[in-house]
């Protein structure tokens, strides 16, 4: 896993001359003059570069401290140089001390929040393949859309695809985060702050980052077809949202295939360059939010199944792209984080082509749960006096409904959104992410779904009850017991 640096050389650049600037007064005479001018010099011509190359919100406030205490620096100076006085007057230490302390907490403030909300650096999948990505939209003509009012609308999913490429494959642009352009990363962005209640700005690091992913690079070489993987994000969240999995599970030769559910996740930017925003609310009444859940789920469900069905078109060439050809579409995983995973159960128990299930610490809304035939992988958030009472039980019960054994792994240090990407650019709260740090959550996600899907997929493999064992606490729901 790849180590964050919050700030750029320019960034840097930009605190070092500030807190210098600040300081300097502070120095004895011979050195003032050249560590003033010199850090003076420093923060203009950063901050100007970083005017160009796009400055951060971080970086403002280093501004502020810088700009409040760069007259009263270089000033007397200029003053000293138009008289040739050996002596300045200048404010005394008493009145000087406290302008200096806000404006080093001022620049503080920079570093500070460029740690807490930073822009998202993936770490280097471990795999022997590259990593290319592709976006597609899917619409299923039998299918009305239930969210709108038009009896002509069709139901449409916007699928983003990581697969194995050629490994440093020239040619390819790198991938921006939650969306094809960093426009559309922008408009994703603000979705995702407003959907949270946060200010926008918050979150404008995410379209800046650049993932591990090419795009219009060729599919790994050789004849070897390829198992495929679909996921379902929490409600309100985006394809991307677990960008970090899909990239380590496509280095290790299985293609993923995140989905957008129009007028459930948070932005969902079409082909035709509509945006369509999220509907899905709570009442606070739990019965209605729990009726609500579960039409969701179902709607969830169904686009799960589309896109498994289409999958044979990808394969065969009838939708263009990379993957004609290298689809293995007999071994197809449902997929899902939160209410995801939910819809990840459902859709197994209504459509016996899925091959398996991997549920990350996703609550089953099925209101009537039935036998199934598919293994299943749930990893949960460590549980805790604060987590819904009736997860486990639920949870448990619809893991025994199973006629394949099933694999429940608690992690310890866990929150619920440790099993996204989160971490990598949210607060390192335990409260929020959990206290597994920047990378070891996605790092753990990744390795146990791993470890799931080469044991249930891949002939030879054996049981992954030891190597899951490694990240938590492993419950084995074996058929019968």
């Amino acid at each position: 896993m790849n180590a964050h640096v919050p700030l750029s050389l320019w960034e840097v650049l930009l605190v070092s001359g500030a807190v210098a600037l600040v300081l300097a007064r502070w120095l004895p005479p011979r050195p003032r003059r050249p560590v003033t001018l010199t850090a003076a010099a420093v923060t203009v011509a950063s901050g100007a570069v970083l005017g160009v190359l796009g400055l951060r919100w971080q970086m403002v406030p280093v501004l502020a401290g810088a700009a409040l205490a760069l007259p009263f620096a270089v000033s007397p100076l200029l003053r000293r140089g138009a008289s040739g006085a050996a002596g300045v007057r200048r404010a005394p230490w008493w009145l000087a001390l406290p302008g200096a302390v806000v404006c080093l907490a001022l620049v503080a403030g920079g570093p500070v929040t460029a740690w807490a909300l930073p822009t998202p650096v993936f770490p280097e999948p471990s795999g022997r393949f590259g990593v290319g990505t592709g976006v597609l939209e899917l619409t299923d003509q039998e299918r009305p859309e239930t969210a709108t009012a038009a009896p002509e609308d069709r139901r449409t999913v916007v699928v983003q695809l990581w697969y194995p490429a050629r490994k440093g494959a020239a040619g390819g642009r790198s991938a921006p985060y939650l969306g094809r352009t960093e426009h559309e990363g922008h408009v994703v962005a603000d979705a995702l702050a407003d959907y949270s209640g946060l200010p926008g700005f918050l979150l404008d690091g995410l379209p800046r980052a650049r993932t591990r992913a090419s795009y219009e690079v060729p599919v790994a070489e050789g004849a070897d077809r390829f198992p495929v993987v679909l996921f379902s994000p929490g409600l309100g969240g985006v394809r991307a949202q677990n960008t970090a999995w899909a990239e380590e599970l496509a280095s290790h030769g299985y293609v993923v295939a995140g989905l957008d559910h129009p007028y459930d996740s948070a932005a969902v930017v079409l082909a035709d360059g509509r945006t369509v925003r999220t509907e899905v609310s709570a009442t606070g009444d739990d019965a209605e939010d729990e009726r609500r859940a579960a039409r969701w789920t179902a709607v969830r469900a169904a686009d799960l199944s589309l896109v498994r069905a289409q999958l044979g078109r990808i394969h065969s060439g009838a939708i263009a792209g990379p993957l004609s050809g290298r689809l293995d579409t007999a071994r197809v995983v449902a997929a899902g984080h939160s209410i995801g995973g939910g819809a990840a159960l459902q859709a197994a128990r209504q459509d016996p082509e899925f091959a398996a299930v991997i549920d990350l610490d996703g609550y089953p809304h099925d209101p009537a749960p039935q036998p199934y035939r598919q293994p299943v992988l749930a990893l949960t958030q460590a549980i805790g006096p604060d987590t819904d009472p009736d997860y486990l039980p639920q949870l448990t019960r619809v893991l025994a409904l199973s006629s394949a054994t099933s694999y429940r792994l608690t992690v310890p240090g866990a929150g619920h959104l440790t099993f996204t990407d989160a971490p990598l650019y949210l607060p390192p709260l335990p409260s929020l992410v959990g206290s597994l740090g920047r990378t070891e959550g996605p790092r753990v996600t990744a390795a146990a779904s791993l470890a799931f899907l080469d044991a249930v997929l891949r002939p030879g493999a054996g049981d992954p009850a030891a190597a899951l064992s490694a990240y938590g606490t492993l419950a084995v729901h074996r058929p019968g017991s």
